[in-house]
């Protein structure tokens, strides 16, 4: 076990169903393997619903709520895709207002596939550069943000360290940059 991450908190956002589990799963082993303390958080106790693109798949438990969770608890925050999962916390004020919060603190990011769409909603993607799933291209753009069709962009340009990747075969290169970005010393 490597110790980039050695005690670094690091909550995984997400809806209570819709998840790309496999956006969650590899992150978050990545983070564990690293040292780092992962945690789920989402708008209601008890489990989230992932799912293999349209099917099914595994329950995870819930670690807190986004009505509870707050800014000084947390190094990093992850934001994992499925159209469904981002779609839904865009909505959850809570999650919105972390998200924002986690920026305005200086906090690394990381949002794959369709994550950003919580990002547009928490208005922090004007003047940075991302990657997403194709069909958030516009939406990045008209929230003021440039958008490159690429595995992996590490932006530095802004309060924060924001990394995004476009899908689930980026994620190899998104979980190596999350882990170079969220380190104490990286």
């Amino acid at each position: 076990m490597s110790n980039e991450l050695q005690q670094v908190r690091v909550a995984f956002l997400v809806a209570n169903e819709g998840i790309e589990q496999v956006e969650l799963t590899e992150p978050w082993q990545a983070v564990q393997e690293a040292g780092g303390i992962p945690h789920l958080i989402a708008p209601k106790s008890g489990e989230a619903q992932a799912m293999n693109h349209m099917d099914k798949a595994d329950r995870f438990a819930v670690d807190g709520t986004t009505a509870d969770v707050r800014v000084d608890d947390f190094d990093a925050v992850v934001l994992p895709g499925g159209v469904a999962n981002p779609d839904q916390l865009r909505l959850d004020r809570p999650a919105v207002d972390f998200v924002r919060a986690m920026f305005d603190a200086g906090k690394p990011v990381a949002a794959i596939c369709h994550g950003p769409w919580t990002l547009v909603e928490a208005d922090v993607v004007r003047g940075r550069t991302l990657t997403s799933w194709p069909s958030l291209r516009t939406d990045i753009i008209n929230a003021g943000g440039s958008w490159e069709d690429t595995e992996v962009v590490v932006c530095t340009r802004g309060p924060n360290s924001l990394v995004t990747s476009r899908k689930p075969d980026d994620l190899k290169a998104f979980c190596n940059a999350l882990i170079e970005s969220f380190s104490p010393i990286g």
